[in-house]
């Protein structure tokens, strides 16, 4: 995830190889989705927060990150509180409410935003190209990495194709409405965007076999790991086993 903020380059964690990034990352991932206890939970939000202060990331950038996430996040407060058999905590009418439930989507809260903020502090100054890079030198699979790539890459171009055909939409005078024309409009949409995007990515195939791919993007310079690297990546994994360990006492 190259989320790209306007971050300043001279934040203490632009400087390390991406590499390395990409390994804390998926380090400090792994702990965090194995933490069970409030405190441990507390000590890994509390460090992602540092990692956050010391990449100095924009407050508004971060929040508009955070706001994506947990818009996802709060279907799930509407179903696991009721849904999930437990102690009642509270009645709202016919609905209970269990512990169990709260306690749980409140779990999935944390977690969700510990990573994000952990992806955001790691991967904030890092583009694309960089990262893709760096998974390849990291003997990533290739077929992840590319889709990575593209993914990324292409998820522009196919915003701009579904504004275009909105804007088709609406200068023919189309009015969202609760109706069956509507529906079957908005299916034509996602249809006509799917066909689109099957022939851009044709095309690009196409373009790509023409200037010889063959299935790798070649590295020039792989860069070279510092000891500022190495002893990074050393303090957070004493970091993170020391979580870890308050997490199992």
């Amino acid at each position: 995830m190259g989320v790209e903020l306007p971050v300043s380059p001279r934040a203490p964690l632009s400087a390390l190889d991406v590499r390395i990034r990409l390994i804390c990352v998926i380090l400090f991932s792994l702990v965090a989705a194995t933490l069970q206890t409030p405190g441990a939970l507390g000590a890994a939000t509390a460090f992602s927060l540092a990692l956050v202060a010391a990449a100095r990331v924009p407050v508004k950038h971060l929040l508009q990150r955070l706001m994506v996430v947990n818009m996802f996040i709060a279907f799930l407060w509407f179903f696991l509180p009721w849904s999930m058999p437990g102690e009642e905590l509270f009645r709202l009418g016919p609905v209970q409410v269990s512990g169990a439930g709260v306690g749980y989507a409140l779990e999935i809260t944390v977690r969700s935003n510990i990573l994000v903020l952990a992806i955001i502090a790691f991967m904030s100054t890092a583009s694309a190209t960089s990262i893709t890079r760096a998974m390849g030198l990291l003997r990533v699979p290739d077929k992840i990495t590319y889709l990575f790539f593209f993914t990324y890459r292409y998820i522009g171009e196919i915003s701009s194709e579904r504004t275009r055909l909105v804007n088709a939409m609406r200068v023919r005078c189309f009015v969202p409405t609760t109706s069956l024309h509507t529906y079957r409009s908005y299916a034509c949409l996602v249809g006509m965007l799917l066909v689109r995007s099957f022939d851009r990515a044709r095309r690009v195939r196409m373009a790509m076999l023409l200037r010889g791919f063959d299935g790798r993007f070649p590295c020039l310079d792989a860069g070279r790991i510092s000891k500022l690297d190495l002893i990074s990546l050393g303090v957070l994994c004493l970091i993170l086993l020391g979580v870890l360990y308050a997490d199992r006492c």
